[in-house]
């Protein structure tokens, strides 16, 4: 059976590492990155590269986005050499990075009228699950387009979850990335202020990881807090926007984040004191050293 043609945009350490999972299994994607090194081992392996997002659209049945803003999505929508311009009817956009569910819900009605489908898939775990085909996919969008690309979703995650209509992944994304990063930021200042208290960091993590508060997210702060290892993989800079999407996505709905809005607080706070590239964590130094 002829496999579809895949256009791939966003070749950093996610997306790569997801071209290299499908190369593997005999797709041969046409991609495009503004980082000519990331296309050059992609091409290396068989790919083809495109010259702008129109002329990749034109050639690929799916096309496959891993980019990190809304605003980047949009422009490669839109702009005069965009997806827009060049997508077949018949053909799918999918979107695995983490965007605004009303944005996405807008280019999803653009796209239909070209006759062409989207589905939003943001992703979970890490790029090394990337590389394995083995992420976690909160897909969703028009069941019928979904089962159109489940396949190939399948290839590039472990669990596949579909979630309805379009824009309930991405909505299901931030909500997540809101719950762990605030989880990260209060566990966080909660060793800054032993620390300033006299109460010793690791006395402290032995008390609460005997309770409800034991968890993934508490080892990854007491990996900082206490023994110096910055293991959680996911930058103070990608937190502070995905927040601010939390915040702009509960305003769309009528509402108010007034937790949110503290943690995005916080981590914009970091972000303009330099620490923008280190992992969530690390905003433990930035509680650390704050006064009045």
């Amino acid at each position: 059976m002829t496999k579809p043609v895949i256009g791939f945009i966003g070749l950093g350490l996610m997306g790569g590492n997801m071209v290299e999972n499908l190369q593997k299994k005999g797709f041969e994607p046409v991609v495009m990155d503004l980082n000519q090194e990331a296309v050059n081992a992609v091409l290396a392996r068989g790919a083809k590269q495109a010259k702008t997002a129109k002329e990749l659209a034109e050639a690929s049945d799916i096309i496959m986005l891993c980019l990190t803003t809304s605003t980047v999505v949009e422009k490669l929508v839109y702009g005069d050499d965009g997806i827009l311009a060049g997508i077949k009817k018949g053909a799918v956009l999918v979107d695995f990075g983490t965007s605004i569910p009303a944005s996405t819900r807008k280019i999803g009605a653009d796209l239909a009228e070209k006759g062409a489908g989207m589905v939003d898939a943001p992703l979970g775990r890490t790029p090394a699950h990337a590389k394995d085909g083995l992420l976690n996919i909160m897909a969703s969008g028009d069941k019928e387009t979904f089962e159109k690309v489940k396949p190939i979703l399948e290839q590039q995650g472990e669990n596949v979850f579909y979630l309805g209509a379009l824009g309930a992944g991405h909505t299901t994304k931030l909500i997540n990335n809101f719950m762990g990063m605030t989880t990260v930021c209060a566990m966080s200042q909660a060793f800054a202020v032993a620390d300033r208290a006299g109460v010793d960091r690791q006395q402290l993590f032995d008390i609460m990881s005997t309770g409800p508060s034991a968890s993934p997210f508490m080892n990854f702060c007491k990996n900082y807090a206490v023994d110096g290892v910055s293991d959680l993989g996911f930058s103070i800079a990608n937190a502070n926007k995905d927040l601010g999407y939390f915040i702009q996505m509960v305003d769309d709905l009528g509402s108010k984040a007034p937790i949110a809005e503290g943690t995005s607080a916080g981590l914009q706070a970091a972000y303009d004191a330099g620490m923008g590239n280190g992992n969530v964590p690390e905003i433990f130094d930035y509680y650390l050293k704050l006064e009045k």
